[in-house]
């Protein structure tokens, strides 16, 4: 390949996993993989617009997602299609697992909100978590994604998403 010529883009198949069955599957481009920490962009991958109350994704949202295959959360920033931050959507799940072309995320039902102008920092769905049971099917696991929650929710209060993400 020549120098002018531009490499194909590398890509990624991101499955979220919940509950043992896929929830949902999407390409996205491969941004970074540092052996640790991966990043992904993709298009907001849901079905027309999901409106939380505090937050809307819609089509022309893009999502750059951060996983780790030693932490036990994802953080995604998402942006309006005009670029303007929306803010980070925080997945609590088991670390990320890739295997070539696929990244697959289990998710643990326990989320986190940090608004673009960090006023806004809610803890989400600890109703369904704690309806999961999975403090009584995997003990270890719920008190690993209750501390990833409590840290997460530390770092958006703190301005850590910046060093978190870089």
């Amino acid at each position: 390949m020549s120098a002018n010529s531009a490499e194909p883009t590398a890509r990624l198949e991101v499955v979220l996993v919940k509950a043992g069955r896929t929830k949902i599957r999407y390409p996205a481009e491969l941004l970074h993989d540092d052996g640790t920490r991966i990043a992904v962009r993709a298009p907001w991958a849901g079905a027309g617009v999901r409106d939380f109350g505090f937050v809307r994704f819609e089509p022309g949202d893009v999502f750059t997602e951060y996983y780790w295959r030693d932490r036990w959360y994802a953080v995604k920033e998402v942006r309006a299609g005009d670029g303007t931050v929306k803010g980070w959507y925080c997945d609590i799940t088991r670390p990320a697992v890739r295997t070539g072309a696929e990244l697959v995320v289990e998710d643990l039902d326990l989320d986190l909100w940090r608004s673009a102008d960090g006023r806004d920092v809610r803890r989400l769905d600890e109703d369904e978590f704690a309806a999961g049971g999975l403090a009584w099917t995997d003990p270890a696991a719920a008190a690993a994604a209750v501390a990833a929650l409590d840290e997460l929710e530390q770092l958006a209060r703190t301005g850590g998403f910046a060093k978190l993400l870089t």
